[in-house]
């Protein structure tokens, strides 16, 4: 059994969180209530929701919890070749570009499009409509790749304090959400932001440089970060993805 929150109720320690012998292993608490205010709430503590159409919000806080180390960013040789393209198309004034928030909306949404060999989506209507509110109240940003003045890739996440959420990406061109992701984690590594959340598991993630650690160690860090002054400036302006991970010639 997980509790019912309803609208003013706190969230319940994530220690008490569902165990792997549950079936559902990180499962906390359900309830109604996705509201700005609930989601800013549940980040700080180191929670997340993930939830289907047609079912209660879901919220979750699993053991161990998947993360980035943004001194740790994997960049493969396909990676290295299509960045150093990239870096000199944006400094001659080709077709390539990259940005942050010039278009949260439909970042959003192209994260919550069909997939291949998936049945659905767990960005619901709902979902994108309070996480465009967080968006309206800059905490919540995209880091997008385009090309010829066309969404080519992207991710979004929330960003309190020196903590990012890594919540969704999708490609529409090989490696662009790579690229998008390496824009953002040197623009997060440059402002002082070391970890990354990546919430599950996943090869994909993993073959980037993210590892799983402890909840404990991640909400010990969490704790440290999540009250230091945030970004304040989101600026694409002169950054090359490339130029910060030095070991690369």
């Amino acid at each position: 059994m997980i509790p019912w929150l309803e609208q003013n109720d706190p969230f319940p320690d994530v220690a008490t969180a569902l165990t792997e012998e549950s079936g559902f292993p990180g499962l906390l608490a359900a309830g109604t209530d996705l509201s700005p205010s609930r989601l800013i709430d549940a980040y700080r503590h180191g929670i997340f929701p993930w939830f289907s159409e047609n079912q209660p919000v879901l919220w979750w806080s699993t053991d161990p919890r998947m993360v980035l180390f943004t001194e740790q960013f994997v960049i493969s040789h396909s990676l290295k070749k299509k960045l150093k393209q990239i870096h000199k198309s944006i400094h001659t004034g080709g077709p390539w570009q990259l940005k942050f928030d010039s278009d949260f909306a439909q970042v959003i949404r192209e994260c919550a499009a069909p997939r291949k060999n998936a049945a659905g989506t767990w960005i619901t209507e709902e979902i994108i409509h309070n996480y465009q509110k967080l968006h309206d109240m800059g905490i919540a940003h995209s880091t997008e790749l385009w090309y010829e003045n066309t969404l080519a890739g992207g991710a979004y996440g929330i960003c309190i304090g020196k903590m990012f959420f890594g919540e969704s990406m999708f490609a529409r061109i090989t490696d662009a959400s790579k690229v998008a992701l390496a824009h953002l984690v040197f623009f997060l590594k440059t402002n002082g932001v070391k970890m990354i959340d990546c919430q599950q598991e996943t090869a994909h993630l993993a073959s980037l440089g993210a590892i799983p650690v402890r909840r404990t160690d991640f909400n010990a860090h969490l704790k440290q970060v999540i009250d230091l002054p945030p970004i304040t400036s989101w600026k694409s302006e002169d950054i090359c993805p490339l130029c910060s991970f030095h070991k690369i010639p």
